[in-house]
C-alpha cells in the first residue's frame, strides 16, 4: 500500500524551530493515524497501554500522540527511516536499551509486523543508530515528556527543555543524508 502523497511529502524540518509545538501538531493532525487504524501486533509491542502485565517489553513505549510530538521534535516525517529514527531515539532516551532488545525489536519490525509497518535492513540500521543516538543524547526520556504543558513553546525551545541538542541531531542528519543517497527522508532532512 503506498502512502498518499501528502502523507509522503509531510515534513517540518529541524530548521522551521520557531513554530510553537502546538501548531506543529496542529499541522501534523491533517496526516496523522488515529489509535485504531494502527494494527494490533504494532500496538502490542509499542503502545503503553498494551503492556503485558505492566511490564514494559520495549522501553520507551508511546501513545500514538505522544509519538506524532516525538516526530515534531526530531525535525522528521512520517516515511518508513522516519520512524526508524523516531522509535529509536525514544528507546534510546531512556538509557535501558541493549542489544538484546535490539535484536527482539529487529524480529518485530522486520518479519512480524504487517508488511506496511516492516522495516527494511537499511530501516533497522538507522534505528540502531537512532537508539545509540537518543542514548548519548542524555535528553529526558521522550517518553516522559508531557508534551501539553510544553505545547505553548516553540520548537526550538521545548527542545532545549527537554534536552534534544539540535546541533547533534543536524550533525546526524548530515551522516545520515551521505550514508542513504537515494532515501527521500534522508535526504530532506538538511533543508
Amino acid at each position: 500500500m503506498a502512502l498518499p502523497k501528502q502523507v509522503r511529502d509531510w515534513f517540518i524540518p529541524l530548521s522551521q524551530g520557531e513554530l510553537t509545538l502546538a501548531e506543529a501538531f496542529t499541522h501534523m493532525r491533517s496526516i496523522a493515524l488515529d489509535q485504531g487504524s494502527i494494527p494490533l501486533i504494532v500496538q502490542l509491542v509499542e503502545n503503553p497501554k498494551f503492556n503485558l502485565l505492566g511490564i514494559e517489553i520495549f522501553n520507551g513505549a508511546t501513545d500514538l500522540e505522544t509519538h506524532d510530538y516525538i516526530h515534531l521534535l526530531l525535525g522528521r516525517g512520517v516515511l518508513p527511516k522516519d520512524e526508524a529514527f523516531v522509535l529509536g531515539f525514544t528507546m534510546g532516551s531512556t538509557n535501558r536499551v541493549g542489544d538484546l532488545k535490539n535484536f527482539l525489536y529487529g524480529i518485530f519490525s522486520r518479519y512480524l509486523y504487517p508488511k506496511h509497518y516492516q522495516f527494511t535492513a537499511e530501516d533497522f540500521e538507522l534505528f540502531k543508530d537512532a537508539v545509540k543516538l537518543g542514548h548519548i543524547s542524555h535528553c529526558t526520556p521522550l517518553d516522559k515528556v508531557d508534551y501539553k504543558s510544553i505545547s505553548h513553546l516553540s520548537l526550538d525551545q521545548a527542545r532545549a527543555r527537554i534536552g534534544i541538542n539540535k546541533k547533534l541531531l543536524q550533525a546526524f542528519y548530515e551522516i545520515e543524508a551521505t550514508r542513504y543517497p537515494d532515501s527521500p527522508a534522508s535526504q530532506r532532512l538538511l533543508c
